[in-house]
């Protein structure tokens, strides 16, 4: 069977599906003894011997997915020309090359998804798709309901209004305050942006859900590999909104959200998960 050689690059785990492209435009790779360039190009893998810098492409690794709870102040790709550090340096012991799913600020913290599975990376990440993603947020001073009014509705910033968010309450200090939100887009820096739009710096943004996946106690710096039923719910996300996407519905059409209640919430439990790294292979 036929398939495009970006994909059978990164299936292998050599590359992500961005990089296994830019392998290919700029010549790096071969298809039987030929240099090829073109994007489209499509091979069959059972017949055709495709090589990258001079060397055959391994079988195709098993798909692995694990959770990293990105710790502040690291960067959230696995190399950087800085040289500062990343979330390759935290996943020791990983042997099959992985991928993160999105990304979070330099000095965010908190939840990552990382996998060697490209087809589940792309529908995540694609935009129609709405994977909710929920943060814990410290903020500057307390946000009055009409704030929570706006941040619901939706903010204005420089590149368009953004979706509705779901804000929740959760303590409050002298100074500062703490809310939980929950966004469905994957703008640059939007939760930031959309809190300073309302005059609530924030002062620190942990991601502590994303889908189906939550972070429960999992340390900063620490990983797992999703179980059986995460990795399976992930898929199921995927494939679900494929179908709305063939019956011609909306796939980002999400259910109407329950009315906040008025005073403050107490933060969400998340189930405690154990960090023990035995390998999930799917």
């Amino acid at each position: 069977m036929e398939t495009r050689l970006q994909k059978i690059i990164a299936t292998t785990g050599l590359a992500s599906r961005r990089k296994a492209e830019m392998l290919i435009a700029s010549g790096r790779v071969t298809v039987n003894g030929k240099v090829v360039t073109e994007l489209g190009t499509k091979v069959d893998p059972e017949r055709d011997h495709v090589k990258v810098d001079g060397k055959h492409l391994e079988n195709a690794q098993p798909f692995v997915y694990l959770i990293l709870n990105k710790p502040k102040n690291v960067m959230s790709t696995l190399d950087d020309p800085g040289g500062r550090p990343t979330v390759k340096n935290f996943l020791h012991g990983v042997s099959v090359r992985v991928f993160p799913v999105g990304r979070l600020d330099f000095d965010s913290e908190g939840l990552m998804l990382l996998t060697n599975n490209g087809d589940l990376t792309q529908a995540l990440l694609h935009p129609r798709y709405h994977v909710p993603k929920t943060y814990l947020i410290k903020v500057k001073s307390v946000l009055t309901d009409a704030e929570i009014a706006q941040l619901e509705k939706g903010i204005k910033l420089e590149d368009g209004m953004t979706s509705p968010a779901t804000v929740k309450k959760v303590r409050k200090a002298e100074a500062n305050s703490w809310v939980e939100i929950t966004i469905h887009e994957g703008r640059k820096h939007q939760v930031k942006r959309m809190l300073e739009a309302v005059g609530h710096p924030v002062i620190k943004l942990t991601r502590v859900k994303m889908g189906p996946l939550t972070l429960g106690d999992l340390g900063s710096g620490e990983f797992r590999f999703l179980t059986d039923r995460e990795a399976n719910a992930l898929r199921d996300i995927v494939e679900q909104r494929r179908t709305l996407e063939k019956e011609g519905k909306d796939p980002g059409v999400r259910p109407p959200k329950p009315p906040r209640r008025p005073g403050w919430a107490k933060p969400s439990k998340t189930k405690r998960h154990s960090t023990k790294k035995a390998r999930h292979v799917a």
